[in-house]
């Protein structure tokens, strides 16, 4: 039902038929999920429309891995109210797209899964809407769970927002309004709401998601920007159409935007010169419409500036006032990207169209337009660039794009950025959040030690473990895939960024070494089955091969070149054993990610639209050698 009156703070409201929030939440709470069922209950689809899970996902990246990677904003209709949502990436690796996302809403509602209650990441997106000054509402979503325990959830977020506001500092009007949080139990797949908390692993009592929607009338203020003031618009994401050309995604801060509409453009330099608005397009469900004029407290799409980046401001010609730019953290893991050096270069079956260092550089220059994350800086090869971004997975996904657009590229070992703090080095540290079986308690522990991690809680479940650590984020490069070996796969791991502390000394991360090919060619099966006792290995039979490439994981603590593509010698001689089947174990096959991980300080990884192949850095067996020797020389030095 429509609310009977109007929401508290509406009155004076330039806007009060409109609300902008945004969704928060750790990664796999349910974000999308809820979105979906907000959509269909709004009739956004017709009645004959096929029911699509995770509709706001819509990238074939995001679709593949179950994570939302870019922010995206849709409108929902309900009772004569337009909600525009704004769905956030929940992983911390994205935090520039939660960042930007904060930047155009007025209330932020917070999504905390039943059973799993608040984690790291949960921590990190709820720390900057706090910062941001925005009001919160907190959603127990999957409240369906078997192993539901919505009391305990709901005092755990509690207790982290009155941790957060004593760390921020906030004022005492700011801590009364979180000790009154407004809370609603949900299950986003069944799409259904209520105030009224049910019992654990219960649905809510509602029929519908009428309750949800009628505490963000209630708890989410309507925008008061000033309709009557000269023109403010902020750029907060950017968007392309093979016919309108860039696109801008702004929020509308004060004055009124028409189509055709001359404006000054601030851009990050100070320069102010006058555009037009060509095009003005308002969403509606997940379509935008054009229209003819827009007013403060809106979200809209322009187009008309060519070289518009995120941070700009569209302002009122006669008197133009820029807003500030949107403020992002700083970068902490760094890898490079240049190239593809190797000698199987454009030589696959269906090889990359864009092998050369001018293609690599301008796709490079244009994420840094719609990335605000993300840093490329120069190096010392012509043909290769260090690009600093938040976390290993958000470099990936660049890489993986850039891969699927047809490049072919060799990527670094992901490295920390560091700083120096009254002339000591500093790295940056993560607080790390595992959920494991009993029984891979030692193994976890003793897994985190050698990787520097100081145990900071310990909180026992029935039959798991929950452990907080905190640990160097070059200590968490590799963790993963070693994690899900040990704990079987039944492990859970989630990590947020935690400050910069002093340099903990040297980590070996990895303890075995690399086999690899010490000569060109078809990898053998004769050669596979010769070698499957020296360890694990990452090619087939057939597979092209080249000198210095990584053809498996050594069983020792060291590398071996191997001849893998070594043939039986045939002779006149009959032997008794000529005729039997050897059976062969099935190679790894390493994705990017893995590859990544796998790398050692002196390997990198080729990336080509078909194969990821872990190589030497130096493919040069006695270079490599020399290079040994010198860097053993200076350690004893």
């Amino acid at each position: 039902m429509r609310p009977e009156a109007e929401p508290d703070g509406a009155a004076g409201a330039t806007r009060p038929e409109l609300r902008n929030v945004a969704i928060v939440a750790h990664v796999d709470h349910g974000k999308t999920t809820l979105v979906d069922a907000m959509l269909r209950q709004s009739g956004a689809f017709g009645e004959r429309a096929e029911p699509v899970d995770r509709i706001m996902d819509s990238g074939d990246l995001e679709r593949e891995k179950g994570i939302t990677i870019l922010a995206k904003h849709t409108a929902v209709a309900w009772q004569g109210y337009t909600i525009n949502v704004v769905d956030t990436p929940g992983h911390a690796d994205f935090g520039g797209e939660v960042e930007r996302g904060l930047s155009m809403v007025d209330g932020v509602v917070l999504l905390v899964d039943a059973s799993e209650g608040p984690l790291p990441q949960t921590r990190f997106v709820l720390r900057k809407t706090l910062a941001a000054g925005l009001p919160v509402m907190l959603v127990v979503n999957k409240t369906d769970r078997p192993d539901a325990r919505i009391e305990e959830v709901v005092d755990e977020s509690l207790e982290l927002l009155l941790e957060l506001a004593d760390e921020l500092e906030l004022d005492e009007s700011h801590t009364a309004k979180l000790l009154d949080l407004p809370v609603v139990y949900a299950s986003g797949r069944a799409g259904r709401a209520s105030r009224i908390r049910p019992g654990d692993g219960e649905l809510p009592d509602s029929e519908d998601l009428t309750p949800l929607f009628e505490t963000m009338l209630t708890e989410v203020p309507p925008p008061y920007d000033d309709p009557n003031a000269p023109l403010q618009a902020h750029v907060t994401n950017l968007d392309a159409s093979s016919f309108l050309g860039r696109i801008a995604l702004c929020r509308i801060r004060a004055g009124v935007l028409r189509r055709g509409q001359s404006v000054a453009w601030c851009r990050e330099d100070g320069s102010m010169p006058r555009v037009k608005i060509t095009e003005l397009m308002k969403t509606e469900a997940l379509t935008r419409v054009p229209a003819e004029e827009a007013h403060a407290g809106d979200l809209v799409a322009v187009a008309g500036i060519a070289e518009v980046t995120i941070g700009d401001t569209l302002a009122d010609p006669t008197s133009p006032v820029a807003l500030p730019r949107i403020d992002v953290d700083e970068p902490a893991i760094s890898m490079t990207i240049g190239t593809n050096t190797s000698p199987l270069a454009g030589r696959d079956p269906m090889p990359g169209k864009k092998l050369t260092a001018r293609l690599v550089k301008n796709r490079l220059d244009s994420e840094l337009v719609g990335n605000v994350s993300i840093r490329v800086l120069p190096t010392e090869r012509p043909d290769t660039w260090e690009v600093q971004g938040r976390g290993e997975l958000a470099l990936a996904v660049l890489v993986e794009q850039m891969r699927r657009e047809g490049f072919e590229l060799t990527v670094g070992k992901p490295q920390v950025v560091t700083k120096v703090v009254d002339g000591k080095v500093h790295e940056p540290f993560e607080q790390l959040s595992v959920d494991v079986p009993e029984d891979s308690l030692g193994a976890v522990t003793q897994l985190l030690a050698a990787r520097k991690g100081e145990m900071i809680e310990m909180i026992h479940g029935e039959g798991r473990v929950r452990m907080e650590f905190r640990v160097p984020s070059r200590g968490l490069i590799g963790f993963r895939t070693e994690f899900l070996t040990i704990t079987r796969g039944a492990g859970i791991a989630s990590h947020v960024f935690d400050g910069y502390g002093q340099w903990v000394g040297e980590l070996r991360t990895r303890n075995k070494g690399s086999l690899i090919s010490d000569r060109s060619g078809p990898v053998t099966p004769y050669a596979i089955d010769q070698l499957a006792d020296r360890g694990t290995l990452f090619v087939g039979p057939t597979t092209l091969v080249y000198n210095g490439m990584v053809v498996g994981e050594y069983t020792r603590n060291e590398d071996l070149e191997v001849n893998i593509t070594r043939e039986k010698k045939l002779t006149n001689i009959r032997s008794s054993t000529s005729d039997v089947l050897v059976k062969l174990i099935p190679p790894t096959l390493l994705n990017l990610e893995q590859a990544l991980e796998f790398c050692a300080n002196d390997e990198c990884v080729e990336v080509t639209p078909q194969n990821v192949r872990v190589r030497k850095a130096e493919l040069d067996s006695h270079t490599r050698a020399r290079q040994r020797s010198r860097s053993k020389a200076a350690a004893n030095s």
